[in-house]
């Protein structure tokens, strides 16, 4: 079976290419990413991920399963999204310095005809930071692109005093909850050349 990722997000293709699956990247589907009102910030990461895989399946050029996936930062119960400039990623950032907040993400895999959804939650606790580091930090561009404008995966991971939970789903794609789902679809993984 032909596996696509529905997402652009080159830190999920590194992912899935870590446990060595096989798949094609899907043009990432344009969503509307705006929360709903009163939706709590599981439910908005859910339903990210069944929408853009639904929107993948739709696009597939031959038969197979649609992975999307969604991440979000979460400080309280507020989503902080993808900065909107590097004003607004410095305002993200002096919020979460010295302070816990939650990384959820979801994944979600659609099949002809059904799907299966799971999720991480992981705290992230960061350094207190003075206002030039994160002015450093914010002027290196890591984090425009990223939820909660930083990428632990890279220079950011040295704003992060700790983490509990899963640290690919701070990256952007649970790896257990993929494998958990790539086994429900009999998806193989570990696929040597």
């Amino acid at each position: 079976m032909i596996l696509y990722l529905a997402s652009g997000s080159p830190r999920r293709a590194e992912l899935l290419q870590q446990i060595a699956v096989p798949f094609t990247v899907l043009p990432a589907p344009a969503i509307d990413e705006t929360p709903r009102p009163g939706e709590v910030p599981l439910d908005y990461v859910q339903r990210m991920a069944s929408e853009k895989a639904a929107v993948g399946l739709t696009r597939m050029p031959l038969p197979g399963a649609v992975l999307g996936a969604d991440t979000a930062v979460v400080l309280g119960e507020r989503i902080l999204g993808k900065p909107a400039d590097d004003a607004d990623a410095l305002a993200m950032l002096a919020q979460l310095s010295g302070q816990s907040h939650q990384v959820i993400s979801a994944v979600c895999l659609c099949l002809e005809g059904r799907q299966a959804v799971r999720h991480s939650v992981t705290t992230v606790h960061f350094r207190p930071l003075d206002a030039a580091r994160l002015q450093a930090y914010v002027a290196t561009g890591e984090g425009r692109d990223k939820a909660g404008s930083y990428g632990i995966q890279g220079l950011g991971g040295a704003l992060v005093a700790s983490l509990s939970g899963s640290y690919s789903g701070v990256v952007g794609l649970p790896l257990e909850q993929t494998v958990a789902l790539l086994e429900w679809a009999d998806i193989p993984y570990w696929q040597v050349d």
